[in-house]
């Protein structure tokens, strides 16, 4: 047990605190020096954190990586050209743009050249969609915007030309567009300079880039924990966990995850063999950063409805919502530390290869959007032996209402009925070890025994979010366990809630707060395992953050009383790209 670890959690807080403030008050300091600073800072604004793809399935985007925007290089600068010719286009509300009509007094339109190229785009529909369909003509344009305009013109009249209609082209024209290409020849041969080099340099990326449908996403977690408790078994462990994500689509509307995996985590050990204290990023295939594909999924729309097809590693968040907003991040990096704080034990039974479905109903009138969830998940699939595969070994059966009262409320209510194999836990998200829980005490995982048996769980979660600033949530669940062909049944029990304060100190910045129990057997005699959390995601980057937090376990275990508490210290760091 490392004490300076613990006071440099303690501290953290602290710390993150007097960062914010020293970087308020710099910015502060510096805004107030230079007016002139201030009025350019104001058109600059914070690119948004990239988030959910859909209402009920969420899928992670990627960042963009500042160090290769800010890198110019000479090849650059051609495609910043031309980008921001095309992206002046693209404001419908251009002329609110403009503070000063001497930014584009190269071509005023009293001008004979513009009027000139004016008659000719009402005869010849030549710049049918220059560059927001509309030709904009009681503005002023600068020299290189014109001799787009023109350069179009040229092109549509040797069309004509070329398609034998060269009767619809008047020589007064031909005229006019040779003293245009004259006057304007040095614009001309410079953009179609910078067109070609440009074609040339897309060609060159095309020919060697590495797909044109898919896109990387990564994550990588670095934490130090430790177990401060006298329930202590540990010392402190500084472990890692790395996703690549390979996301694909072929129609645009369509997701399909490759997804690699590595890490050394091993969950802290506890007296008892419970499995409470397990931390999100404990969940990995491997304990010696060896590389496995740990997911493998497709999502695709059918009408309304969306389809979650898994061919290995699914779990049940993958596709139904888990009302538990800032404290879920689908055991990533940037929510609650605890398996049992980041969303419902309910959605941590069953999982591996299977099928989800959301469907919609009803028009969503009054912001009230309701939806049914339904899927089925095997965790032994693959294995085609006696008691395995995708219907005979272990599977979950889940069911799920959603209702959506506008931005503020949600709820849900869930039913999973479950398959387990002799010896095999309750709570495995699909896990490869039937052996290993990912949330809960023995008891509760082990309640049948060594026998096989079925469950049929019940599960109630709710989500409020009074303001922008804060949003609470919560969950119960109970599971009725019924032995096959021995009397041994069972009940257990979870519940538990959180406030999250979002935006906390700085944009992106996360407290949360979060207390109840880990699954327990109903009925016994040993007092119930409380989980209290505490953690706040300090936001560095668009691209890093920092989290430390606290887990307090209560008599871990669940025993008579006799067993000592449990205090985890976890410092992460989170790594997007």
């Amino acid at each position: 047990m490392s004490y300076l670890l613990w006071k440099t959690l303690v501290l953290s807080p602290v710390v993150l605190g007097v960062t914010v403030l020293v970087s308020a008050r710099a910015m502060a300091t510096e805004v107030a020096s230079s007016s002139e600073d201030t009025k350019a800072k104001i058109t600059q604004t914070e690119a948004p954190i990239a988030s959910a793809a859909s209402i009920f399935i969420q899928t992670e985007q990627p960042k963009v990586n500042r160090q290769l925007v800010a890198q110019k290089t000479d090849d650059n600068k051609v495609l910043e050209q031309v980008n921001s010719y095309s992206s002046e286009g693209n404001n419908q509300n251009s002329l609110s743009q403009v503070t000063s009509v001497s930014q584009f007094s190269d071509v005023q339109p009293t001008d004979w050249a513009f009027q000139a190229l004016q008659s000719l785009v009402e005869r010849y529909g030549c710049i049918a969609g220059y560059p927001n369909s509309t030709y904009r003509g009681n503005r002023a344009l600068t020299r290189y915007e014109f001799a787009a305009g023109l350069n179009a013109c040229l092109d549509r009249v040797n069309e004509l030309i070329a398609t034998a209609t060269s009767g619809l082209v008047t020589k007064q024209d031909l005229s006019t567009l040779q003293r245009l290409q004259e006057e304007f020849s040095g614009e001309l041969a410079t953009l179609r300079g910078r067109v070609d080099s440009l074609e040339t340099r897309t060609a060159e990326l095309e020919a060697h880039q590495f797909s044109t449908t898919t896109k990387l996403v990564g994550e990588a977690i670095f934490a130090v924990t430790d177990n401060f408790g006298n329930n202590d078994n540990n010392n402190t462990v500084f472990q890692d966990r790395v996703r690549l994500d390979l996301q694909t689509s072929f129609t645009g509307k369509d997701t399909l995850h490759t997804r690699l995996a590595a890490g050394n985590a091993n969950p802290l050990a506890l007296r008892n063999g419970t499995f409470e204290g397990t931390q999100t990023f404990n969940l990995s295939p491997s304990t010696n950063n060896g590389v496995y594909i740990d997911w493998l999924s497709y999502y695709f729309p059918l009408g309304n409805s969306q389809i979650y097809v898994a061919a290995s590693g699914g779990i049940q968040s993958d596709y139904v919502p888990t009302v538990n907003p800032y404290f879920e991040d689908y055991d990533g990096g940037n929510g609650a530390l605890s398996t049992f704080a980041s969303e419902s034990p309910i959605y941590r039974i069953g999982g591996g290869a299977g099928i989800g479905v959301n469907l919609p109903f009803g028009k969503g009138k009054g912001g009230f959007q309701p939806s049914l969830t339904f899927g089925y998940l095997g965790s032994q699939a693959n294995n085609p032996g006696l008691n395995t595969g995708l219907f005979d070994g272990n599977y979950a059966a889940l069911g799920q209402l959603n209702l959506k009262i506008g931005d503020r409320i949600t709820l849900a209510a869930t039913y999973v009925h479950g398959y387990h194999n002799a010896g095999t836990v309750l709570f495995d998200a699909g896990s490869a070890s039937t052996t290993t829980g990912v949330v809960g005490t023995a008891q509760a995982n082990f309640v049948n025994g060594t026998n096989p048996y079925l469950s049929d769980s019940y599960g109630f979660e709710a989500a409020f979010k009074p303001s922008d600033k804060i949003s609470i949530s919560g969950f119960a669940v109970y599971s009725d366990i019924t032995g096959l062909g021995v009397n041994n049944n069972g009940e257990v029990w979870s519940y538990g809630a959180g406030v999250a304060l979002p935006d906390f100190g700085k944009k992106g910045n996360v407290l949360g707060i979060f207390a109840g129990v880990e699954p327990y057997v109903g009925g016994s005699a040993g007092d119930k395992p409380y989980h209290f959390e505490g953690f706040y995601k300090y936001r560095v980057s668009d691209n890093i953050s920092i989290t430390p937090g606290v887990i307090w376990l209560t008599n871990p275990g669940q025993l008579n009383g006799n067993n000592d508490d449990a205090i985890i210290g976890t410092l992460r760091t989170t790594f997007t790209f």
